[in-house]
């Protein structure tokens, strides 16, 4: 049914134990999809033979070692077995209700992009799969857990050849997963939300991987580049910029959001002083 591909980080300290839950949980998805992890980095090998999945280690990488979107993505259409793509990012963990959400966005609405809100989570630990683990988990997302603004994207559900050109932007630097969303949308394909149905988690970590921290990733050399090959802050489409959301009782066609995320997008151009949030959340109530 579905190929979801990643390209995790180095399996090292807690980015190793939260990057393992996200895994595990993808593999108890059913239907069972292809997973397939991407680059050379520190224990990817390792990982993809103890989960039994498929890893493809060669992924073109810019001067600073970061690998490139555009390959990521050529790449893992090219592999992939099956004609619906989920690009998510390594430390999300999909629970069982994310693919009949998918299959019922996409039956709506075929050739659609598909994405959603993540919500933030702190885990320590190795999460206990063995039973009863997605109710324990939302037990503890409803005490501690945080709803992210709608500027955070982490997942992508596409069929292949969505994209037929992508730049060459830096995985994990700003800009290219708004451009992802801007694209489509200037293509005048539909892209539906999600979050309504399905529970998307992210698990929180520091940025002692990255040279610099969360700053450079934001405002780095990287960064400036990534925002560059979008073509600007005007191409920062997020989660405000989609089309329909997904609900109990079907798909809905959203009329005002995409025109009030532009006028926000142009006042951010235009009076750049004011700002815009940027990893903002919500707290569960």
């Amino acid at each position: 049914m579905i190929t979801i591909f990643s390209c995790p980080k180095p399996f090292r300290g807690h980015i190793n134990t939260i990057q393992r839950n996200a895994i595990n949980s993808w593999t108890l998805l059913k239907p069972k999809p292809e997973i397939i992890l991407m680059g050379s980095e520190e224990g990817t090998a390792q990982i993809s033979i103890e989960f039994g999945i498929a890893h493809l280690a060669e992924v073109e990488q810019n001067e600073f070692g970061t690998p490139l979107v555009n390959d990521l993505f050529t790449k893992a259409e090219n592999a992939a077995i099956n004609p619906l793509m989920c690009y998510v990012n390594a430390d999300i963990i999909l629970m069982s209700d994310f693919l009949p959400a998918v299959q019922m966005a996409y039956q709506a609405k075929p050739g659609s992009l598909i994405v959603g809100r993540r919500w933030d989570l702190n885990i320590s630990k190795p999460l206990d799969f063995s039973i009863n683990w997605e109710q324990e988990l939302l037990k503890l997302l409803a005490r501690k857990g945080n709803l992210h603004a709608e500027t955070g994207i982490d997942f992508f559900v596409f069929a292949k050849g969505l994209w037929d050109k992508i730049p060459p932007f830096a995985l994990g630097r700003t800009m290219w997963d708004n451009w992802l969303i801007y694209s489509v949308r200037s293509k005048k394909i539909p892209v539906t939300d999600v979050s309504k149905v399905t529970t998307v988690i992210h698990q929180d970590h520091d940025y002692t991987h990255y040279p610099g921290g969360e700053e450079a990733l934001w405002l780095g050399e990287e960064a400036r580049k990534n925002i560059e090959l979008g073509g600007g802050y005007g191409h920062a489409y997020d989660l405000r910029d989609t089309t329909h959301k997904l609900t109990k009782k079907g798909l809905k066609r959203k009329l005002l959001t995409p025109l009030l995320s532009s006028i926000v997008r142009a006042m951010d151009r235009y009076f750049p002083q004011a700002g815009l949030p940027k990893h903002s959340t919500t707290k569960v109530i």
